[in-house]
């Protein structure tokens, strides 16, 4: 295959793998949902670049093929001529339907053998996995129940070859499944609580959510199952010792804005009113209503190294950088996204339609006043990177009340029922982070005073989107947790108007509609 048809093999694939992985030596490098690509097809060479926050990738192909699903390549590393492969999975998770069955009836049979095992004393039901839509109980997770005299617990546990997200997910469905073993066997039995069991060396970031659960609504046991020998630990999550997270600087923008004063000037002049967000000292992105569709970084010349500064554009995972050849088909682009992004644009369109959260973002921080109006609208960052055990993650918007009192504010443009654990996510690395007093040491809110009260938590969702469990799982949520669920207009594109605002049920008063 020619340089030019490798280029576009690649291209067509990743254009409809949305939610690929890249892996070296049966190792993900990348989950392609997260990271950026380039490729380029010029001087008789096709060269694949890509990369994350975690690292870097630059790799010439020499051949492809696509089989099952998979697109293996055969690539040469820069300056060195043997040959290795790449591989680009369109899934996650590769298994076929049938293996994902098979795997998930074989752990259901070990967890049931465990229980008994482990639990003698109790006595254990048989375990299911079968669907339950209206409760939104899946095939993934075991669910089970242990019970002895009156009392019982319910059981949920999930198996090692799923995908971590899945993994991270169970606490979700466990509060879920407990709730739910309340409800159904309130004559029988006194669920007291949930035994939460997860494959070995994966429970870290559920440890951290199960911390600020609510102690006296339930007893809550989280439980590593060692695929292997079968052998069982219990996990302390009494314990809120080290949090596994980490907090980047912030940065100057003033500074940053200055730096790269002249690709500013020339992108308002396409688009007068794009949003301009600064990623880091040495990057800034261009937006329109939330939806990224350039960016400007600093680079070396290939030659000189001398640093200089380049515009890459596209809406996607790739990018291509800006040249005097590309430049009618950028500017194109840019046009066609001003006349279609905007609350009266047409909604078929795919670049309306992309990135909905993004867009509730930017509003959001035009307006940080909107959600509450103790919110202080000159003090606030969005996109706050916070790093934990198992991801890089950004919280949407950090904030700062008017009293100087932090405030977490996730937003969910689409039904999502992992929309409370989420939030708890943030609210907890936040709440770690300022009891150490990193967030002014690391340059956030420089010129306030911040109190020394926990953080606010702010859980914000079209009303008609927000997910029926959320109010069973908040319920389970730590006393200690001053958070607010809000639902706004579903006309937010034309602005944020809070529909109903639910607080924790302490006083009656503190449920009202807005």
């Amino acid at each position: 295959m020619t340089p030019e048809q490798l280029t576009r093999s690649i291209e067509d694939f990743l254009a409809t793998a949305r939610n690929a992985v890249l892996l070296e030596d049966n190792t993900v490098l990348f989950d392609l949902a997260q990271s950026k690509y380039s490729i380029s097809g010029d001087h008789n060479k096709c060269l694949l670049h890509v990369w994350s926050t975690e690292r870097n990738l630059v790799r010439r192909v020499i051949e492809a093929e696509l089989k099952h699903e998979t697109l293996r390549l055969a690539v040469q590393r820069l300056g060195q001529s043997r040959p290795s492969k790449l591989e680009i999975f369109r899934e996650r998770d590769r298994r076929t339907p049938a293996t994902k069955r098979l795997a998930r009836l074989a752990y259901q049979r070990v967890l049931q053998q465990t229980l008994q095992r482990w639990f003698p004393s109790f006595q254990a039901a048989p375990l299911r996995t079968s669907m339950d839509l209206e409760r939104s109980f899946g095939p993934i997770y075991s669910r089970g129940l242990l019970h002895q005299g009156q009392s019982a617990f319910a059981v949920l546990g999930v198996n090692a070859q799923e995908t971590q997200s899945s993994i991270d997910a169970a606490l979700t469905f466990g509060i879920l499944w407990l709730d739910a073993c309340r409800q159904s066997q309130a004559e029988k039995f006194l669920v007291e609580g949930l035994k939460l069991f997860l494959p070995a060396g994966t429970s870290q970031l559920t440890r951290e959510r199960m911390v600020h659960l609510n102690l006296q609504a339930a007893k809550w046991h989280l439980y590593e199952l060692e695929d292997r020998d079968h052998s069982l630990k219990e996990v302390d999550v009494s314990d809120c010792g080290n949090v596994a997270t980490r907090l980047v600087h912030a940065t100057d923008e003033s500074s940053t804005r200055g730096r790269f004063a002249a690709p500013i000037s020339q992108m308002q002049s396409l688009m007068p009113e794009a949003e301009i967000a600064v990623l880091s000292p040495a990057e800034i992105a261009f937006r329109c209503h939330g939806l990224e569709f350039a960016r400007a970084r600093l680079a070396q010349e290939p030659v000189s190294f001398r640093n200089i500064t380049e515009i890459v554009f596209g809406t996607g995972p790739q990018e291509t950088v800006l040249s005097e050849n590309n430049l009618p088909g950028f500017t194109q682009l840019v046009c066609s996204i001003g006349e279609v992004r905007h609350p009266e644009g047409p909604r078929d369109h795919p670049l309306w339609r992309l990135h909905p959260e993004r867009w509730l973002e930017s509003l959001v921080i035009q307006n940080v006043a909107a959600v509450d109006e103790q919110l202080d609208p000159a003090s606030f960052y969005s996109q706050v990177p916070a790093f934990s055990a198992a991801d890089r993650a950004m919280i949407d918007v950090l904030a700062v009340t008017r009293t100087g009192r932090l405030s977490v504010v996730e937003l969910k443009a689409d039904e999502d029922i992992h929309l409370p654990l989420q939030g708890l996510d943030y609210w907890s690395r936040v709440a770690w982070h300022h009891a150490r007093g990193e967030f002014q040491r690391y340059g956030y809110f420089a010129h306030r005073e911040l109190s020394p009260a926990e953080p606010l938590l702010f859980l914000v969702a079209p009303a008609l989107h927000v997910h029926p469990s959320a109010d069973t799982l908040l319920h389970y949520f730590s006393p200690q947790i001053r958070w607010e669920l809000l639902g706004i207009d579903e006309r937010w594109r034309q602005g944020v108007k809070i529909v109903f605002r639910k607080r924790p049920l302490r006083n009656p008063a503190h449920q009202h509609a807005a």
